[in-house]
C-alpha cells in the first residue's frame, strides 16, 4: 500500500527551503506547520485510500477507446470524485475565482504525493492546474470568468496542446493554423498528438489550451499563440453549448 513520506516532505518544505521561517512571519496569513502537515496527511489519505486502489486494477485493463470517445477504467470516476469533493484542484489556485490561494510549493507538495501513488491519474490535476495558471496570467478577464471557476473547482479539466506529428519536439515547426472570424474569435485547424488527458469521461468539459499559428504570423516559435479550445463551447451563462468540433482520432498505452 501506498504510504507518503508526510514527514519528510513537511520537514523539507520547513526547514530546508525555508518555509518555516515565512510562516512564523505570518508571509502566507493564516497557514501554519500544523495546517501544512495536515494538508499532507490528507492528500497522502487520498493517494493511498482512493487513487492506489483505482489505479492498480486500471494497469490490467487500461483506457478505452470507442468512436472518438474515451473511457476510463472503472473507479476513475468515482476516485476523481472524492478528489474534487476534497477541493484538492484549488489548493494554490486565486481566491477571486473560487481558489484556496495557498502557496505554490504546497500545491507542488500534494502534486507529488499523487504522482507518485499513481502518475496516470496525476498528471490529470497537474495538467489542469498549469492550464489554470496560464489562463490566470495571460487571458483576458472575459476568459478567466468563463473558464477559471469550474478548472479551479476539478469539475472541468484542462490539457496543453503542442505536438504534432511532423514536428514533434520542435514547436516552430508546428503547421497549426488559426483564422479569424468576424466576431473576434478564432477557427484553428491541425492536428495534435500526445495529448495528456485530451478525451476521458471523468468531467463535463474539457479545456484544451492550443497553440497554433495566426495566419500572418511570422514564422517560428516567435508567431506562435495560444488558444482556448474547449470541448463544449460554453455559453454565456456558463451553460454548456454545441459540442465543438475537436476530437480524438486515436490513443496510445501511456496513461
Amino acid at each position: 500500500m501506498y504510504k507518503a513520506p508526510v514527514a519528510d516532505i513537511a520537514h523539507t518544505l520547513l526547514h530546508v527551503t525555508g518555509m518555516g521561517a515565512d510562516l512564523e512571519a505570518g508571509t502566507f496569513g493564516d497557514l501554519s506547520a500544523e495546517l501544512l502537515e495536515a494538508v499532507l496527511e490528507e492528500a497522502g489519505r487520498l493517494a493511498g485510500d482512493d487513487i492506489e486502489p483505482m489505479a492498480v486494477a486500471a494497469e490490467k485493463v487500461g483506457a478505452v477507446f470507442s468512436n472518438g470517445k474515451v473511457t476510463t477504467p472503472s473507479g476513475w470516476k468515482q476516485a476523481y470524485g472524492q478528489f474534487v469533493e476534497g477541493g484538492w484542484n484549488s489548493v494554490s489556485s486565486p481566491e477571486e475565482f473560487g481558489g484556496q490561494g495557498l502557496p505554490q510549493s504546497v500545491s507542488m507538495a500534494a502534486l507529488e504525493i499523487w504522482n507518485s501513488c499513481s502518475i496516470a491519474f496525476g498528471l490529470c490535476p497537474t495538467l489542469t492546474m498549469g492550464a489554470v495558471e496560464a489562463l490566470h496570467v495571460h487571458a483576458t478577464q472575459e476568459l478567466k470568468q468563463r473558464y477559471l471557476p469550474k478548472m479551479i473547482s476539478g469539475e472541468w479539466t484542462g490539457t496543453m496542446n503542442l505536438t504534432e506529428p511532423q514536428a514533434g519536439s520542435d514547436v516552430g515547426a508546428l503547421r497549426s493554423r488559426a483564422e479569424r472570424n468576424a466576431d473576434g474569435s478564432y477557427r484553428i485547424f491541425g492536428q495534435k498528438i500526445y495529448i495528456t488527458f485530451g478525451e476521458h469521461d471523468l468531467t463535463d468539459n474539457i479545456i484544451h489550451l492550443v497553440l497554433a499559428r495566426i495566419s500572418d504570423a511570422p514564422q517560428g516559435t516567435k508567431g506562435i499563440s495560444l488558444f482556448v479550445v474547449p470541448k463544449f463551447l460554453v455559453n454565456e451563462d456558463g451553460s454548456l453549448g454545441k459540442r465543438n468540433d475537436a476530437f480524438c482520432a486515436s490513443i496510445e498505452h501511456k496513461m
